[in-house]
């Protein structure tokens, strides 16, 4: 994946500018948390689940006309997504 702008960080994905205006990509991380983030610790794999399972059910969602963020998986960890739909408050005042 080329180079771009972070534009927020959670506990289980990192988003970055997309390739298109209105776009971002949304990448999943390894990382999981509980007890409120008290206890840390990296899953091999987790983020390649995660993206996998987003893409499984976006699909599903949007074959019966349920419209969401979700644009294509881009790799393993990786996917476009619709900004307008996806990125929090946050993310949108770092643009």
């Amino acid at each position: 994946m080329p180079r771009r702008k972070k534009l927020y960080e959670g506990k289980a994905k990192i988003l970055y500018e997309g390739p298109e205006p209105g776009t971002l990509v949304q990448y999943f991380k390894d990382d999981a948390t509980a007890y409120n983030a008290e206890k840390k610790d990296v899953i091999d794999g987790k983020g390649v689940l995660n993206n996998r399972l987003s893409e499984y059910f976006m699909n599903g969602l949007n074959q019966i006309g349920v419209p969401t963020h979700f644009i294509k998986r881009i790799n393993m960890r990786g996917a476009v997504s619709d900004m307008p739909r996806a990125c929090a408050p946050a993310c949108a005042a770092a643009r």
